[in-house]
């Protein structure tokens, strides 16, 4: 049984620890195994390539590395960090809300 994660990918996140503490941005994917996420243009780290077929140059580029996911927090409509739980609607289907707001996410 997979892990239920609060953030999935598409969300908004804040940094709220580390290195690229305060940075915002989206997030590509969430790794469920080892609960980490990838944020667009945060947490950037050089990775060093060597040639391929695809890439006959090689040579060192600037990648995005993973994020624990307790060192991220969702992002509201509002702009506001928020906590996020789940309730039912009224067609009895699990939605996501920010705690701080009360509305539901998207």
């Amino acid at each position: 049984m997979e892990k239920r994660l609060k953030i999935k990918s598409g969300d908004t996140v804040k940094v709220i620890a580390g290195g690229s503490r305060g940075k915002q941005g989206a997030v590509l994917s969430v790794d469920r195994k080892t609960d980490r996420v990838i944020v667009v243009g945060v947490n950037i780290v050089t990775k060093h390539v060597k040639p391929s077929a695809s890439n006959p140059q090689g040579g060192v580029e600037k990648v995005e590395a993973g994020i624990h996911i307790s060192n991220v927090m969702l992002v509201d409509a509002a702009g506001n960090t928020t906590k996020v739980g789940r309730r039912r609607n009224a067609d009895g289907k699990l939605t996501r809300y920010s705690k701080k707001s009360n509305e539901d996410l998207k």
